[in-house]
């Protein structure tokens, strides 16, 4: 399927690695222009590399890279320094650690919002008129199935990723529906990432256990029996930027192998 947005240019944060990078990957392989952002400037030099590759073959016309961190108001300058005039934005930082909601104090909290909820909003409010006036816009807020399934360890994901989803599902429904502007959230489950590893290995001391035993007993709690791969997410997040979902919008797309055992 042709996705209609080659030529197309898309900021991506968050994208050295992981979901972020499946997402990156997934875009350029459709001829999708992409500016790649994350803290870690060697790993995010090596995933340009890599994407520059793919850029080649599908006729992108570039891939940049800006090693900043986005959360902060001087990251979202560096960036925003190349142009404001994105087709495509993929939101996605980093989720706060996990632990027990009795030892988060106030700037343990503030620290969650201003990542997971307040830094999307920002880049939203960055780029959502200039993609109106254009008549075409896409974005997409990597959040979490926590959204829809808490989990308690991750009550500062839960809270601050939820306020996202809320702010979300009334923008998405203003005037900027009817200018070709769609805003949408992807909720990962559990995929195989260095961010899942390291909650799995929180859970492991939590209940006593070894690594291999809770990463194993988590698989068999997913009805599909694994994990899914980043560049599985990334394809799903290439079609909710695609021409054929621009009747799409406002709405939570989980992709989490069966986990959510609700019925809507």
């Amino acid at each position: 399927m042709d996705l209609g947005i080659a030529g197309k240019t898309a900021l991506v944060c968050g994208a050295s690695k992981g979901l972020g990078y499946g997402c990156a990957e997934a875009l350029v392989r459709e001829g999708v222009n992409v500016v790649i952002v994350a803290r870690g400037a060697e790993a995010l030099e090596a995933a340009a590399k890599k994407l520059a590759e793919a850029a080649g073959a599908s006729g992108a016309a570039f891939v940049k890279h800006v090693a900043a961190d986005i959360t902060t108001e001087a990251g979202r300058a560096a960036v925003f320094a190349l142009g404001h005039d994105f087709d495509i934005v993929v939101t996605n930082a980093g989720g706060p650690p996990p632990g027990d909601f009795r030892n988060w104090d106030r700037e343990a909290w503030i620290k969650a919002v201003d990542a997971n909820m307040l830094t999307p909003i920002e880049l939203i409010k960055a780029t959502v008129d200039g993609m109106a006036k254009r008549g075409f816009g896409r974005i997409v807020n990597i959040t979490s199935s926590s959204v829809k399934s808490p989990i308690d360890i991750l009550g500062l994901s839960n809270g601050a990723r939820s306020g996202l989803t809320g702010f979300v599902a009334g923008v998405a429904r203003t005037p900027i529906a009817a200018q070709g502007v769609t805003i949408n959230n992807l909720l990962p489950g559990s995929f195989d990432t260095d961010r899942l590893k390291g909650t799995m290995a929180g859970a492991a001391q939590k209940s006593g256990q070894d690594f291999d035993t809770v990463w194993e007993a988590r698989k068999k709690n997913i009805p599909a029996r694994r994990f899914g791969t980043p560049a599985e997410f990334g394809a799903i997040c290439a079609f909710l930027c695609s021409v054929q979902a621009g009747y799409m919008t406002g709405q939570n797309v989980l992709a989490d192998g069966g986990a959510y055992p609700g019925t809507y």
